[in-house]
């Protein structure tokens, strides 16, 4: 019979092709896993691209809703695209499961109350980032010891959500807030910026960025008086093995998901992470170069999960109840994923809620560096 129709719409292309490409990379490992369904093989197509950006975003879910036979979408990589395409996915009647977006806007503000960009039928295994800014935040008051911070985002919902849940939290927790500014993408001279936060001479700086500002940012700081003494720190969305290797990123912190999966295994394929991990390098040969590989394997496997609960057969065709694929995510509770146990809540988070804090203590080791976890955060 015919090919069970899945997408995949990740970063691809461009800056921030180092997150996309993972998570690309395992969505098609858990299709591979998982085998057919209903008798049916299960179909990713070619790669979308998000671009990282509202624009890809929308376009490229313009292109998925305009084919019918498409049940769900794992992506997108960035919660900027995401924007754009959640809402054309759910008014088409699918569903979209994300592997790293985590803007809060996106689902809720864990208190009941529906971000702005919750559309019915979004779902992710990523953490939401008003976890991640209480991690930060805490780290720096209670580890670090910091009593005032600055924060720098770019304007898009994953910086700027994440810069303003460590705002938040950091001065809910007495921290004084010296500075919250934006750069545009594409800026490349920051020293005006740096210049302007120095000014309030931050004991830390939190800057929850992209590259290639990232890079422009820790490397002119150096040039910056006043910010000889300020720690710098960062987020997932520069937690990859290229910023990593960066000199100037030596002795940073890192905020991210945790990662230390250990025994942790698959419910629904029976793989383990450390069973992914070996067939990942083996196929694509190298290890991945951003977190959030495991969190996509997991987010195909539920929407295959939630394709087979929700179809029968029909004397010999499979017929997809696609409200029935909803319903089923709706009730997922207690799935024991690569990533831990998943529960997914009204407003589509699925994922726990822990966070780690990493130090960068060797710039040509990024294992090691991710592995050098100096805080965990689990609520």
């Amino acid at each position: 019979g015919e090919a069970i129709q899945i997408r995949s719409l990740n970063a691809i292309s461009g800056d921030v092709a180092f997150l996309g490409i993972p998570n690309e990379n395992g969505i098609r490992m858990a299709v591979e896993d998982y085998g057919q369904i209903g008798g049916h093989d299960v179909e990713v197509g070619t790669g979308l691209d998000d671009l990282c950006s509202a624009d890809g975003g929308q376009a490229a879910a313009q292109t998925i809703v305009a084919d019918e036979d498409v049940i769900g979408v794992i992506g997108t990589s960035c919660s900027g695209a995401a924007t754009a395409a959640s809402p054309l996915i759910s008014a088409a009647g699918m569903v979209m499961i994300s592997g790293s977006n985590t803007s809060p806007s996106l689902t809720s503000d864990l208190a009941g109350t529906a971000g702005p960009n919750y559309h019915v039928g979004y779902y992710r295994t990523a953490h939401n980032d008003l976890y991640q800014g209480q991690a930060a935040a805490n780290f720096a008051l209670e580890v670090l010891g910091v009593s005032s911070a600055a924060a720098i985002h770019d304007g898009d919902p994953y910086t700027e959500g994440l810069a303003r849940a460590f705002a938040d939290a950091f001065e809910a927790g007495g921290g004084t807030l010296t500075g919250f500014t934006a750069v545009n993408k594409g800026d490349t001279d920051m020293v005006p910026v740096l210049t302007e936060i120095a000014a309030g001479s931050p004991d830390l700086l939190f800057f929850p960025i992209f590259q290639p500002e990232g890079d422009f940012i820790i490397q002119q700081s150096a040039t910056v008086s006043g910010l000889g003494d300020t720690i710098m720190m960062a987020a997932d969305g520069l937690l990859n093995s290229n910023y990593l290797a960066v000199s100037e990123t030596e002795g940073m912190y890192f905020s991210g998901p945790d990662v230390r999966y250990g025994a942790n295994f698959n419910e629904s394929t029976g793989a383990t992470a450390a069973d992914v991990l070996a067939d990942y390098e083996a196929e694509f040969g190298e290890a991945p170069a951003a977190p959030f590989w495991a969190h996509s394997y997991d987010a195909a496997v539920l929407l295959m999960d939630a394709i087979s609960a929700a179809s029968y057969d029909d004397g010999g065709t499979l017929v997809i109840d696609r409200a029935g694929v909803r319903e089923y995510l709706n009730g997922v509770s207690n799935y024991s994923g690569l990533i831990g146990s998943m529960s997914c809540d009204a407003f589509g988070d699925c994922s726990s809620a822990k966070i780690t804090v990493i130090q960068n203590t060797d710039i040509a080791d990024y294992a090691a560096s991710t592995a050098n976890v100096v805080y965990e955060y689990a609520p």
